[in-house]
């Protein structure tokens, strides 16, 4: 069924559904992960976005539900050179386009990818649509500079949980963590939902923690009657700016426990010290991303997806101190409060998927906990 990717500049691709009919709108990205597809999808940092893989072959090992990294998809579209209808792994119980089709995402595939990656680079991001129900030009280029893009919307509230939870062997259960018993060791840790990716949770019950998950917009107040021996500020999409009730929140707890950010955790981290973000010309996305932690010297290979960026400039850097940066662009990738226990990071240490490099980022949180403790 044929399909037309239309930009806002203008210009237009022509592809071939092969999930059926639809149409979505959205902000236009590119990852550059070589697998990992359906954690990608199930990654809530890409609410409003379409998604084009840059590795040419998508779909050759299906789908299964130990790899969902939310509940649902979130990218509105997927765009790929070339999909396999036909996967070939022992864990994969339906194909990608089944999955697709089970949460109305629509997936193209048979267009030039790597003309579309390389227009995205030189032009930035940009807002686009895909359609195989209008296919005249010149009505979706229209449709696409009419969206609103993602610059100063609140996508946090589209993907973060309504009531508290917590984990188990199963996955998410709904409730609270009970009262810590004075024979536990376990380190309580209440997680703020931005838009979580499950591993950040899997990652943190392996290391003995135990989580609460609570909604992007809980207080000051009842986290703390949590009683929680640190704070996590998770993933989630769009612009920090644009987030409501949660900057001031993240203040109050400055001080009061240890904070670990990753991500969007990160910019609502950097605009409770006081700082700015910006947008990047076409953000980081993938799982090959170069990062220098400026403390150790040490250079890892890390998984990313953002589009906004902290602006050190805007920090007292009597204050906040830049920890890691990206060797391709040189943008911050991690900082640290001098006087509080906190510090966060651009990018995903929980990889899922990517490279395993960052996790020790986590036993990191967990050493500050316990020398605070």
């Amino acid at each position: 069924m044929k399909a037309l990717i239309a930009l806002e500049d203008g210009t237009v691709f022509e592809g071939y559904s092969f999930t059926g009919p639809g149409e979505a709108v959205g902000e236009i990205v590119f990852n550059t992960s070589m697998s990992g597809y359906q954690e990608i999808l199930t990654d809530p940092s890409y609410t409003g976005q379409i998604v084009t893989m840059t590795y040419p072959l998508i779909g050759n090992y299906g789908v299964n539900p130990e790899d969902m990294e939310s509940s649902a998809i979130h990218p509105k579209a997927f765009l790929v050179k070339e999909y396999n209808a036909i996967p070939s792994n022992f864990r994969s119980r339906q194909s990608l386009a089944q999955f697709l089709d089970e949460y109305q995402v629509l997936g193209v595939e048979n267009f030039d990818t790597r003309a579309l990656v390389r227009h995205i680079r030189t032009a930035g991001a940009l807002k686009g649509i895909v359609s195989t129900e209008d296919l005249d030009r010149d009505s979706l280029i229209k449709k696409a500079r009419q969206w609103s893009g993602l610059v100063g919307r609140d996508m946090v509230k589209r993907v973060s949980c309504t009531e508290p939870y917590t984990w188990s062997a199963e996955g998410p259960v709904s409730g609270t963590l009970p009262e810590k018993g004075s024979q536990s060791s376990a380190l309580r840790i209440v997680a703020f939902d931005f838009g979580i990716k499950y591993n950040q949770i899997r990652i943190f019950e392996k290391k003995g923690c135990r989580v609460q998950v609570v909604p992007a917009t809980t207080d000051a107040k009842t986290v703390l009657a949590m009683k929680p021996d640190g704070v996590f500020l998770s993933n989630g999409p769009g612009d920090p700016a644009g987030v409501e009730g949660v900057v001031e929140t993240i203040r109050t707890l400055l001080g009061q426990k240890p904070i670990f950010g990753i991500c969007l955790g990160h910019q609502m981290l950097g605009l409770a010290y006081g700082g700015t973000t910006y947008k990047l010309k076409f953000g980081h996305r993938g799982g090959n991303q170069p990062v220098k932690d400026l403390l150790t010297g040490r250079v890892e290979i890390t998984a990313q997806n953002h589009g906004f960026c902290v602006d050190m400039d805007s920090l007292d850097p009597e204050q906040v101190e830049l920890t890691h940066i990206n060797l391709n662009d040189q943008s911050c990738e991690g900082m640290r409060h001098k006087k509080y226990p906190a510090f966060s990071v651009q990018y995903h240490p929980e990889h899922a998927p990517g490279p395993h490099d960052a996790e020790y980022l986590f036993d990191r949180f967990l050493d500050m906990i316990r020398q605070q403790g």
